[in-house]
């Protein structure tokens, strides 16, 4: 099973997002993500979440909050675990990524770009300011095929 980490740098109404436009083969071609990315051999979520976080935009994350477990399940790949993290403060200036471009998008306009239809739930639990949940998403192909909130179905 894989282990990864996601996490969504906050500044005021807006999200430091990732469009990833530059890499080939890439599940997440031309959607919009938050920074992070797989978990490496002895490493915590929270010991990677930092890595990332730097790696991918040259930040150095100071304040940040481990919110959520999402379970990823698709007939397409092995079950993943994404550790969800907000973060509200760090250091450090941008770089560009090598995954794709970084930009600073109003929370109000999430939405409407493309991406998973699984990561609208967990952005609609993460500006609700709920506590820490459990969020299984069921995936066949690019389609969300079901929804669990802490052990509970959800509508999709």
């Amino acid at each position: 099973m894989l282990n990864s980490t996601l996490c969504y740098l906050e500044r005021g109404d807006e999200y430091l997002m990732l469009h990833r436009v530059k890499k080939k083969n890439d599940l997440n071609r031309d959607k919009w993500i938050g920074v992070g990315g797989k978990c490496e051999e002895g490493e915590s979520p929270e010991d990677c979440v930092l890595r990332e976080t730097r790696e991918e935009t040259g930040l150095t994350l100071t304040d940040f909050r481990y919110r959520g477990l999402v379970t990823f399940v698709s007939d397409q790949a092995p079950t993943e675990y994404m550790h969800l993290f907000t973060a509200s403060a760090w250091t450090g200036a941008p770089i560009p990524c090598g995954e794709g471009e970084l930009a600073w998008i109003k929370k109000a306009a999430l939405r409407s770009l493309p991406m998973w239809a699984g990561d609208q739930i967990f952005l609609d639990l993460l500006e609700a300011g709920g506590p820490f949940f459990s969020l299984k998403l069921q995936y066949q192909g690019e389609k969300l095929s079901g929804a669990w909130l802490n052990g509970q179905p959800l509508k999709t």
